[in-house]
């Protein structure tokens, strides 16, 4: 018989769609069980570790069959020392099963950096570096000097600081202004509507300093207190200058019919 005639032949057409059918069912076959393999299409989604402590995690990880890897640990004020405070993947995000979710845990001692040069510059230029270096400034005074605003002692605790000194990250850090023409005034800005981080910032643009905060009794938590509005402050907003330095205290509310109601002027 030909090779022509084999080919053609009833014989060779019924073999070959045979293999084709074979072929395709373990190809099906293969898929299907790399697909249960995997578990293909099934997701979960991720517990919430946060504020647990080892024990809780482990106990979380195997009810959830997932797997856990602690990477990184920092200071977080509040928290308890030794229980997780970031997580990734986020709580809510869906993986498959034994995956592994990724935690930094709230370190026992508090985080501490190195001071930067403080002194000899401008208030402005002090500012941002303490900032970058995560730290807050706090209150600021004045003391007669030569050199007019500039920076003369950072301190803490009414203790000078130096350059290179260790201190805890979080921390404020008071500053020490020269002022070589006595007393010198700014305009007092009207913080009324203004949440306390605006307020804050507003205050420190105006070399001026943070007073009281008083809050009604709407504001419960310190959510609350981020998200309330200033809706009186003093000294008042009848008073146009104050000087350098002044403390203002604030009123906070989160009840807005207050900030349409007027506030009796503070006299001059």
């Amino acid at each position: 018989m030909s090779l022509k005639n084999f080919i053609t032949s009833r014989v060779f057409l019924k073999h070959l769609i045979l293999a084709i059918i074979l072929v395709l069912l373990l190809i099906i076959i293969t898929l299907q069980r790399l697909k249960s393999y995997t578990r293909h299409g099934e997701s979960f989604p991720v517990p919430n570790f946060k504020g647990l402590t080892l024990n809780e995690i482990e106990t979380v990880a195997k009810e959830h069959n997932l797997k856990f890897e602690i990477v990184d640990s920092m200071h977080v004020d509040g928290a308890e020392p030794g229980v997780v405070v970031e997580q990734v993947p986020v709580e809510g995000f869906k993986v498959k099963r034994n995956r592994i979710v990724f935690l930094s845990v709230n370190s026992t001692v508090p985080e501490r950096v190195v001071l930067p040069k403080l002194t000899d510059i401008s208030y402005r230029q002090a500012t941002g570096l303490i900032e970058n270096c995560g730290l807050v400034p706090g209150t600021i005074s004045f003391e007669p000097s030569e050199y007019n605003n500039l920076v003369l002692r950072a301190e803490q605790n009414s203790a000078e600081l130096k350059q290179g000194d260790i201190v805890e990250k979080g921390s404020s850090i008071d500053l020490v202004i020269g002022s070589s023409s006595g007393v010198q005034e700014t305009p007092l800005p009207d913080l009324t509507g203004l949440n306390y981080v605006q307020a804050d910032t507003l205050l420190k643009s105006r070399m001026l300093n943070k007073g009281v905060l008083i809050c009604d009794e709407t504001v419960l938590t310190s959510e609350d207190t981020l998200s309330a509005l200033i809706w009186k402050q003093y000294p008042g907003t009848n008073v146009k200058f104050v000087s350098l330095g002044t403390s203002v205290d604030l009123w906070l509310t989160l009840d807005s019919l207050k900030l349409l109601k007027p506030v009796l002027k503070e006299p001059e």
